[in-house]
């Protein structure tokens, strides 16, 4: 994110990350595809194994390109500026630690049912659906998913650019939410691909949600900003692990509803206190909600 914050202007920052995540959606919705092949070939065990072993030979070939191909930048001259991360979230604009906890409220109705979504979709649960699907067509609809996410990227990066960010966050936020509802209520695979399509609409406003973190960081610290918001978004969000394991104990309707809450409050959260953002202006738009808070 630093670099393409770097690389453009403001006015182009949401469609450089879009152009980012477009380039690995396209591996993202193969990568499930070829996954539940190995594993409806080899079995469970040995397509997993196979899986794995291709998957490493990948990374290690995106690290060999990664030093060839990205330039080394000029050091920046941080001295006397705080590098601790408490340091670091203390300087935090109120605009970003309001996104922030709104992107950890969302992230735990992402993560809490996160394990269990292929449980739901390959295996039969009594009491709630005895049919199921294959591998493949788990890995199909997680490709749906992938390009539904694909087609709205580029017609929002747009849209969002020429103006205000945060309509786009909130409608992210939004299907967020609903992907755990709409999951629970998936008893058949026509409805499951209603599902997934809306599991590809939360990235809607994904890329424009990573442009506002940049926008909302000083230029000459944005990558430290950005690095600091996701250590302490991803360290908190990792506790949903354990609830998720919990609520799935006392039944998929208690983990698939629990999400769904977390959901709902974090995007009337950003909708309530998230501030309006446009790279038109120097500093954050002041909206009625927004306050000081």
């Amino acid at each position: 994110m630093g670099i393409v914050s770097k690389a453009l202007p403001k006015s182009k920052h949401v469609m450089g990350v879009t152009m980012h995540s477009l380039v690995r959606r396209f591996p993202m919705a193969l990568g499930p595809i070829l996954g539940g092949i190995f594993i409806d070939t080899w079995g469970p065990v040995n397509g997993v194994r196979v899986a794995f072993s291709v998957a490493i030979v990948l990374a290690v070939i995106a690290a060999v390109m990664q030093q060839v191909l990205i330039e080394p930048t000029a050091a920046i001259d941080t001295s006397g500026a705080p590098n601790h991360p408490l340091a670091l979230f203390r300087s935090f604009p109120q605009a970003l630690r309001n996104l922030l906890l709104s992107d950890i409220l969302i992230r735990f109705c992402e993560q809490i049912p996160y394990a269990y979504v292929v449980v739901w979709c390959v295996r039969p649960i009594a009491g709630y659906r005895t049919a199921q699907v294959s591998a493949t067509d788990f890995g199909l609809l997680t490709s749906i998913e992938m390009a539904t996410a694909v087609i709205c990227y580029i017609p929002v990066a747009r849209m969002a650019d020429r103006g205000n960010r945060k309509p786009f966050v909130v409608i992210t936020f939004i299907n967020f939410a609903l992907f755990p509802l709409v999951l629970f209520y998936s008893r058949s695979f026509q409805m499951l691909v209603v599902a997934f399509i809306v599991r590809g609409l939360k990235e809607f406003g994904e890329p424009t949600r990573k442009a506002l973190i940049m926008d909302l960081a000083p230029d000459h610290r944005k990558a430290a900003f950005f690095g600091a918001y996701y250590l302490f978004r991803d360290t908190i969000v990792s506790l949903s692990a354990f609830a998720g394991a919990f609520l799935w104990r006392a039944g998929p309707a208690v983990n698939f509803i629990t999400a769904f809450a977390f959901g709902v409050i974090g995007a009337i959260w950003f909708a309530a206190f998230g501030r309006e953002y446009s790279f038109k202006h120097s500093e954050p738009l002041q909206t009625a909600h927004s306050g000081k808070l």
